[in-house]
């Protein structure tokens, strides 16, 4: 029936939206959508990428990361003009398990280090669902100061198949990082126990976030991810926890004279920090600028680079040729039929897998 207050309105008319607010500028966002739907010119996105230009970089990572054929050589020249303009920056690894707050760590480290005048670039690697292939974690929103700070950038990659849950492009992303002006890069791990060696391959320092009192006192000193570790980090470290990360504190120092001195001559070192509170976090820089400055001097910052630059030659060699396997459509074919033989138990896994590897090499040498 009508409306009593006003009889031209029924109550079933669609009432007027709420108007865009002023602030919004329209012009920028016009311009977003056109640089994301004009075809790309590579030599035009490098230049831009070099000159600090985000947006660029975003879209050269993304490239990077895609497996499309095209998108592949585009990235391989983006990464062949950016390579000169790398490795001027220092690579910090973040690791620890799940529930020690890194993001919120990282988020009051990389604010810091702004203001302190440096560009930060974090790159968060999400662990993916097994089922949509997508982030779960999303660590970008839970930066919420960091990522509207104009001299960082966050940029989250899904881990995809990749090993321990580290992207597999994301040592290609620290060269465009380097190379668009970023001075410190923050490299996160998913923090699920297997990331660490991947990231601890490709960073200058790797920095083991801790927490006491969480029930399991023993994941700060097993022995595997506390041979890599420059630094632990008792984070959360204030309140009624405080004392007990203390405790903490000594008994983590203990453990790590027990190991015999890094190449580095490094002797690793345990702090307290509370991100939430944004305590110790200046320490922490201090703590690593002593590091490269040892580094430097006694020449193991640079061989460091050179061993990890080898290392990732040999691992991308092995990603090549295991992406070409499985891209073949011969091989595709023979395995679909090699595997229905090894579920009806009428192979062996390893016979099969011997006659796959030989008709391979059959096809890519043509004998």
């Amino acid at each position: 029936m009508p409306n009593q207050k006003h009889p031209h309105k029924k109550s079933l008319n669609e009432v007027e939206g709420i108007s865009q607010p002023d602030f919004i500028n329209q012009d920028s966002i016009r311009n977003i959508q056109k640089f994301r739907r004009a075809p790309l010119d590579t030599d035009a996105l490098i230049q831009k990428l070099l000159q600090g230009d985000i947006p660029s970089l975003s879209k050269a990572i993304t490239l990077i990361e895609s497996t499309n054929t095209m998108h592949q050589q585009q990235a391989h020249q983006i990464i062949q003009s950016c390579l000169p303009y790398a490795n001027k920056s220092v690579r910090i690894g973040i690791t620890g398990v799940p529930g020690v707050g890194k993001s919120t760590f990282i988020e009051a480290f990389g604010t810091y280090l702004t203001a302190i005048g440096k560009k930060v670039a974090v790159l968060a690697i999400d662990p993916s669902s097994s089922i949509s292939r997508g982030s779960i974690l999303g660590d970008k929103t839970r930066m919420e100061d960091l990522v509207k700070n104009k001299n960082a950038f966050i940029r989250p990659s899904a881990s995809g198949k990749s090993l321990g849950g580290v992207s597999r492009k994301t040592r290609e992303s620290i060269i465009l990082c380097e190379a668009c002006g970023f001075d410190t890069v923050l490299i996160e791990t998913v923090g699920v126990g297997q990331s660490e060696t991947a990231v601890h391959s490709m960073t200058d320092f790797f920095l083991l976030l801790n927490l006491a009192g969480a029930g399991d006192e023993l994941q700060g000193i097993k022995r595997g991810i506390m041979e890599m570790a420059d630094a632990v980090i008792i984070n959360k470290a204030d309140g009624d926890n405080l004392e007990r990360a203390r405790n903490a504190k000594l008994d983590i120092n203990r453990a790590l004279h027990l190991f015999p001195l890094k190449d580095s001559k490094w002797q690793p070192k345990v702090l307290l920090a509370s991100a939430f509170y944004n305590q110790g976090i200046e320490e922490v820089w201090q703590l690593l600028e002593n590091y490269f400055s040892l580094t430097k001097e006694n020449g193991y910052f640079e061989n460091n680079r050179n061993n990890q630059n080898a290392y990732w030659l040999k691992e991308t060699i092995n990603e090549q040729l295991l992406l070409n396997f499985y891209q073949n459509n011969v091989i595709a074919d023979a395995l679909s039929q090699e595997e229905k033989a090894v579920q009806n138990n009428e192979k062996s896994p390893f016979v099969a897998a011997s006659e796959l590897l030989a008709l391979y090499a059959k096809i890519t040498t043509g004998i």
